[in-house]
């Protein structure tokens, strides 16, 4: 059971309802998974950005840049956001993201290897760097010089720059999807 009033669209203040249509009128309205339920109530994580309009905004705005304005590929993207998922076990992005990831070429044997907690053996070269950097920094928080230099090497700083923000605000969104009790619809 969610800890928070799932607020429907006459519950919402000037604030909330100018940040609400910010989610729902930008990019993501067009995403893997309905938005609002049947009442106009967003799911998933964007219910919670509604308490805290200044940093729900802030917060959407990093997911919008980090899922619709960086230089991955929809296979890279997905499948970093899936190992976060599957690093945090967070059933919502998993639910958000698996069909995303299916609609961008990942495999069913990747996605099942992504959400074992390993790096799909059947990646290309930027794949698999990207994916292995992703999962150093999910399990150690850190990234040692050899790693970072040979990711660098192979994708360059900008990707590497992405990649981090990425897995930050998604362990950010698992995190609160956890301590709210926001399971997938």
């Amino acid at each position: 059971m969610t800890r928070l009033p799932h607020l429907t669209p006459a519950d919402l203040d000037p604030a909330q309802r100018a940040l609400y249509e910010v989610i729902t009128g930008g990019p993501r309205a067009n995403g893997p998974f309905a938005l609002t339920d049947d009442t106009g109530r967003l799911n998933g994580p964007f219910n919670a950005m509604l308490f805290a309009p200044a940093v729900g905004a802030a917060l959407q705005g990093l997911g919008a840049a980090v899922r619709y304005e960086t230089s991955l590929s929809g296979r890279i993207r997905e499948l970093a956001i899936l190992a976060t998922a599957a690093h945090w076990d967070c059933e919502f992005e998993r639910f958000a993201h698996e069909p995303a990831a299916l609609a961008a070429g990942v495999t069913p044997e990747q996605l099942a290897a992504v959400r074992a907690g390993e790096v799909p053996e059947s990646l290309d070269t930027v794949e698999l760097s990207a994916v292995s950097f992703v999962r150093v920094l999910l399990r150690e928080c850190d990234a040692d010089d050899e790693t970072y230099a040979s990711t660098v090497s192979i994708i360059g700083n900008k990707m590497v720059v992405e990649l981090t923000a990425l897995v930050g605000y998604y362990s950010t969104l698992a995190l609160q999807l956890r301590v709210f009790r926001v399971g997938s619809p």
